[in-house]
């Protein structure tokens, strides 16, 4: 177990992230079902956010509002990709809602939201 835990306190986060990262593509571009490549597109999101979040981070930092501030900046976590995280949250939320909204429209005119059976009914 300490092995485990020696491994994700180092590189080894970036390792699962990246994991994730494939599991969503993998998702994407095998899967025949818009839903389900909605679910891989939102893993992918998920993977590059934890990754940007954990590049983030610093050991033994704190965060730049506290009291009794020094002046050394490398004493603090960079506030900068957390506050960006959030607007990517926020845009990925977004693309979801439009996402699944064009899903239901699919689904309404075309009765299927399966790849083959949404190109065969379009092409006639």
């Amino acid at each position: 177990m300490e092995v485990l835990n020696e491994f994700l306190k180092t590189k080894g986060i970036y390792s699962l992230v990246m994991i994730l990262f494939f599991l969503g593509v993998y998702g994407m571009v095998l899967s025949k079902n818009y839903m389900k490549k909605l679910m891989a597109m939102n893993v992918m999101q998920v993977a590059v956010i934890y990754f940007y979040l954990c590049f983030a981070q610093k050991d033994g930092a704190m965060i730049p509002i506290q009291n009794g501030l020094t002046t050394d900046p490398n004493a603090y976590i960079n506030p900068l990709p957390h506050g960006l995280m959030l607007t990517a949250i926020v845009v990925s939320l977004g693309t979801t809602g439009v996402a699944i909204a064009l899903l239901m429209r699919i689904k309404e005119i075309y009765g299927s939201v399966e790849e083959v059976e949404v190109l065969r009914r379009a092409s006639k």
